[in-house]
């Protein structure tokens, strides 16, 4: 626990000494203030302009989840991030043999980050939601949202070599995240076509105020993570 610990503490260190991901971690609190003030503001705009009732408030519900699933994916993809750097430098596979090993060195780069992600995320959805969730409903979808940040970043981890190669990576793995959108805008069986996306199963649970959609997102979460997890050791 100590050697976990201790790594973990390292690569805050190594987060605190490049900004960008240091404004990373940032993003989900900049990203929840204007999500719950300009929005509004901005449907306001949109709703006098165009003399109609709503313009974007029949989709606050697909924002509030696009915020849980962000502030996970962020600190996910700075852990993706520090983790590319080690395995371009060859310092992970040193630490792979050191008392931390295999398990500590995943715990560090990706345990710790996501429990901390779930955390934030179940103190900043409460805060800057646009609709009224259940407390049951900020827990399932902060989970959610958190095992979605993991794909994300063992999507990174996975494909890419270098930090270069991760960036790029970064964008595509994101647009998994927007299976969520397709229970919205499509309603027929059609929307079944990207089951496998967990992400299509939160928006699902979201769209029709229904939990037990969650059930599905967080058994494919962890298909998806045990795939990718045997994926990155076998690469590394």
């Amino acid at each position: 626990m100590k050697a976990i610990r201790f790594s973990f503490f390292q690569m805050v260190v190594t987060m605190g000494r490049d900004m960008m991901l240091f404004m990373a971690c940032l993003a989900p609190i900049l990203a929840g203030f204007f999500f719950r003030f300009a929005i509004p503001v901005l449907e306001t705009v949109l709703t006098q302009s165009f003399h109609i009732p709503a313009v974007i408030s029949p989709y606050y519900k697909l924002i509030d989840i696009f915020f849980a699933m962000l502030s996970s994916t962020m600190f996910c993809f700075v852990s993706a991030m520090v983790a590319l750097e080690e395995s371009d430098e060859k310092t992970a596979v040193y630490l792979f043999i050191t008392p931390l090993r295999k398990t500590g060195y995943l715990s560090a780069r990706f345990g710790v980050p996501a429990v901390i992600a779930f955390l934030v995320t179940l103190v900043l959805l409460p805060a800057f939601k646009l609709t009224p969730l259940s407390p049951a409903a900020i827990f399932l979808f902060a989970a959610g949202g958190t095992l979605q940040g993991m794909i994300v970043a063992l999507l990174v981890l996975t494909v890419s070599s270098n930090r270069l190669e991760g960036m790029a990576v970064t964008k595509l793995s994101t647009l998994t995240v927007f299976g969520a959108v397709v229970p919205f805008f499509i309603k027929d069986k059609v929307q079944y076509g990207v089951f496998l996306l967990p992400s299509f199963w939160i928006g699902k649970a979201a769209c029709e105020n229904g939990l037990f959609y969650m059930l599905p997102a967080f058994a494919l979460s962890v298909m998806w993570i045990s795939f990718l997890l045997k994926r990155y050791m076998c690469k590394m």
